[in-house]
């Protein structure tokens, strides 16, 4: 099991000057168990207290904790713990979120809040996630579909992350062209289906070449083949 963190949002500046906040890292995976931390930096604010909210998508934000740059220790929102969060400081500017011993229950998005001249500024967010191998299932055209001269491959990705990337290949070779692939949509499971569509020509599939759908998150890739050999539809 492995745990991703993707900032979603760049950063909003604040009503009166601009105040930028940024979020670190980009991209980060790790185990099950471990520890995850992620950079909050206030720009020009100095000495300032930094807020951490947790929402779970389609959910409300729960604050998490606040910080003082002057104090030794977070102060926790109802319910949290200090055995699962906390935050430290590197500087008046620099603050740091730790998720400790990441669990499925820790799936969420993360955002850093400062309090700058009586304007509130939202940081940039990081969504934090389980990366377990997607599951892949992909469908071939229909029966009707190959009485034309085009057809189409679909490539249904479940228990995925909604910021996965999906690409297909023919005979091997990457594919470009006459693809379309969906917004994720969000599962009661907390996890996201995303659905990949392949238009081809019919006589590529009668000749049984292989497609591949690929999806994947850095490094981390599952894959599915497909070939007019390998089903029944359209024989």
């Amino acid at each position: 099991m492995l745990l991703t963190l993707c900032p979603l949002i760049a950063a909003l500046a604040c009503v009166s000057g601009v105040t930028v906040l940024t979020q670190q890292p980009l991209v980060m995976s790790m185990g099950r168990g471990e520890t995850a931390s992620m950079d909050c930096n206030l720009g020009t604010v100095t000495n300032s207290e930094v807020r951490w909210y947790k929402q779970i998508p389609g959910g409300v934000p729960q604050f998490v904790l606040y910080f003082m740059y002057s104090s030794s220790s977070p102060t926790y929102g109802s319910g949290v713990s200090s055995s699962k969060f906390t935050c430290t400081h590197q500087s008046q500017s620099d603050y740091r979120l730790i998720i400790k011993n990441v669990e499925e229950g820790d799936s969420a998005d993360y955002y850093c809040q400062t309090w700058d001249n009586s304007t509130w500024d939202d940081s940039a967010n990081a969504a934090v996630s389980h990366l377990s191998p997607p599951v892949l299932t992909v469908f071939p055209p229909s029966a009707a579909q190959l009485q034309s001269n085009k057809a189409t491959l679909v490539c249904l990705s479940s228990q995925s992350v909604p910021f996965a990337d999906v690409t297909w290949s023919a005979g091997g070779s990457p594919v470009s062209a006459g693809i379309s692939t969906s917004t994720a949509v969000h599962k009661p499971d907390q996890t996201f289906q995303i659905s990949s569509y392949l238009d081809i020509q019919t006589s590529d599939w009668n000749m049984d070449k292989v497609y591949t759908c690929k999806v994947s998150l850095g490094s981390h890739t599952a894959e599915k083949n497909i070939k007019k050999s390998g089903c029944s539809t359209g024989e």
